[in-house]
């Protein structure tokens, strides 16, 4: 396993702003506001990428179903839906994932097929991992967990289902589960998507821009103190936060939803770290950690 960044001096202040135990229920402050737009990385968002047409599968994905463990442990009562960003059997459908769908403020392709790393190690493929673990650890501390797809669908489903999975869930909290594509040299890291307050068209993501807020700074405090690595240092200014108002899982919840980019896929060191097991799991414990302090209060 590669080497973990180095987390810079200056985001002690609030990244390790508590102490971390296993049921990540320790308290601390908020992070600094962060009001960066539409973040380019040099590559793709993590909801488009490839495009066209598609039809919806014939019957809904079993992975929507609930958790299968009995609801027991700190997070008893509570549902989170995990969203797999992609789905690996995107690249042999792509005139389906093209299809343009609405987004509440515009119309744009279904879904992609995720980035890669430089040696062809699937986004798709990562996000399932860690949703698989994610999920795991959730059901371990009592949650009630759904995934939006679990590779046991053609394609898909389109970032609107998705959102409206989390919606019709009544979800406590909503993951989606990524990991970015920026070519540019040396950029690094992780970070978390958070939704910018839109209205208009049918989104509006007023009532859940500050339970997001909270969200997302618990995941990114938590990823730092369980993997080590350091936030983005492309995006978000070294908070590990971005706020975006063009993702269309984000602009139609209505339920509190995060993205994770994990790092980079086409940054050598930051590759080697997604493609080891050991660090994957570091990096739902860090997750399952952040969603759990969040959801306790």
């Amino acid at each position: 396993m590669a080497a973990a960044a180095v987390v810079p001096a200056a985001l002690s202040g609030w990244l390790l702003w508590q102490a971390l135990d296993d049921g990540g229920d320790g308290r601390g402050t908020a992070a600094p506001s962060v009001s960066a737009p539409a973040s380019p990385s040099g590559e793709p968002s993590p909801e488009g990428e490839e495009s066209s047409p598609a039809k919806p599968p014939e019957k809904p994905s079993a992975s929507t179903e609930p958790s299968r463990k009995p609801a027991s442990g700190p997070l008893a009562g509570k549902t989170v839906v995990v969203d797999p960003g992609h789905n690996p059997g995107n690249r042999n459908h792509t005139a389906e994932i093209n299809r343009q769908v609405d987004v509440g403020t515009h119309r744009k392709e279904c879904d992609t097929t995720g980035t890669s790393t430089n040696d062809g190690y699937a986004e798709a493929e990562f996000t399932l991992d860690v949703a698989h673990r994610l999920r795991d650890l959730l059901e371990e501390r009592g949650a009630t967990v759904k995934l939006t797809q679990d590779g046991d669908r053609p394609f898909g489903p389109c970032v609107d289902e998705r959102a409206r999975i989390g919606n019709e869930a009544k979800a406590d909290a909503v993951v989606s589960v990524h990991a970015d594509g920026s070519t540019a040299a040396g950029h690094r890291g992780f970070h978390v998507i958070l939704p910018a307050a839109v209205h208009g068209g049918g989104a509006d993501t007023r009532p859940i821009v500050a339970d997001s807020r909270r969200l997302g700074e618990r995941i990114a405090g938590k990823l730092v103190q369980r993997t080590g690595s350091a936030p983005s240092n492309y995006i978000g200014g070294g908070t590990g936060l971005d706020v975006r108002d063009d993702l269309g899982g984000l602009n139609l919840s209505t339920v509190p939803k995060v993205f994770v980019e994990c790092g980079n896929m086409r940054d050598a060191q930051d590759a080697a770290l997604l493609k080891d097991a050991d660090w994957r799991q570091k990096a739902a414990l860090g997750m399952a950690d952040g969603i759990t302090l969040h959801l306790r209060g």
